[in-house]
């Protein structure tokens, strides 16, 4: 046993020796440097991978703030967007209403504003709505324009709305005149076509002088329309003959498809002069005498 007890304390010796130990440079104990090397050795990777997983994360909240940030911007440009967009159409309104007004003072008939709230999508009725009706004093076939030129014509009377016939219904029919009334004597039949943005005259004799570019009134003959009114200009002429009319084809001057305001022309045409009818039989008694 005494070998045994000699070779332990020899090793603790040598463990309390190597404790002790410093190094010359520093004075530092040489156990304390190995274990602070181990343990730099194993906090080394340990402090990047944890640094690494700290920095993901931390670029993942960023980019999710980045994101909200993004989408604000997003939602505060959206809002400008309709912000001027609503002042665009504020401006749009105010120049349509300027022009009713327009019309009513320049006109010679009384109109009554009203706004469009429907319209017939079907390809074969071209007819709007308005918040117009009996109680304002609307009456069945009163002329509807607006700053441009004629739309329609009432049709449907209710107490609070109205229906009107576009003029480029297929089976509107209009009386009308190229140029100023009173200087022209070539007359037609304005009618809707299948197109919408276009309508067409009808009934021109082919030997009249008929070109593009031109305008077109009402005439007033048809017993429902004012004489004065532009329906619109001539883009196209089909020449006819001596024996075959013009096809002629004008584009109306009101904004037709996309008019929200209108104005309805309280306006009702002269009573029809009722002829004599006794004169015949006047004259037959005249012979029996």
């Amino acid at each position: 046993m005494t070998p045994w007890l000699v070779i332990v304390l020899l090793l603790g010796n040598f463990m309390l020796m190597a404790f002790d130990a410093r190094e010359i440079t520093s004075g530092q104990r040489i156990i304390r440097v190995w274990s602070q090397s181990v343990a730099d050795f194993v906090q080394s990777p340990v402090t990047s991978v944890s640094s690494g997983v700290g920095g993901y994360f931390s670029s993942i909240s960023n980019l999710r703030s980045a994101q909200s940030d993004n989408d604000l911007l997003k939602q505060r440009v959206q809002e400008l967007e309709l912000e001027m967009r609503g002042k665009d159409d504020l401006t749009a309104e105010n120049d349509r209403l300027r022009g009713l007004l327009n019309l009513k003072e320049n006109s010679k008939y009384k109109v009554l504003t009203a706004r469009v709230i429907g319209r017939d999508p079907s390809i074969w009725f071209d007819s709007s709505i308005i918040n117009r009706g009996s109680l304002d004093g609307v009456k069945l076939n009163m002329p509807v324009v607006s700053d441009g030129g004629l739309i329609g014509r009432v049709t449907a009377v209710s107490p609070l709305t109205a229906q009107i016939d576009l003029i480029t219904r297929d089976k509107s029919g209009v009386g009308g005149a190229i140029g100023e009334i009173g200087t022209s004597n070539v007359l037609g039949v304005v009618a809707g076509t299948s197109k919408r943005d276009l309508v067409e005259m009808k009934y021109v004799p082919g030997s009249a002088d008929v070109q593009p570019g031109q305008l077109v009134y009402t005439t007033g003959q048809d017993g429902i329309y004012p004489p004065g009114l532009k329906i619109g200009e001539i883009v196209e002429v089909r020449s006819g003959s001596a024996t075959v009319p013009h096809q002629i084809f004008i584009r109306p001057s009101a904004a037709i498809n996309s008019v929200k305001e209108v104005g309805v022309l309280l306006y009702e045409p002269p009573a029809k002069v009722e002829f004599d009818q006794k004169l015949p039989n006047a004259l037959k008694d005249a012979k029996k005498k």
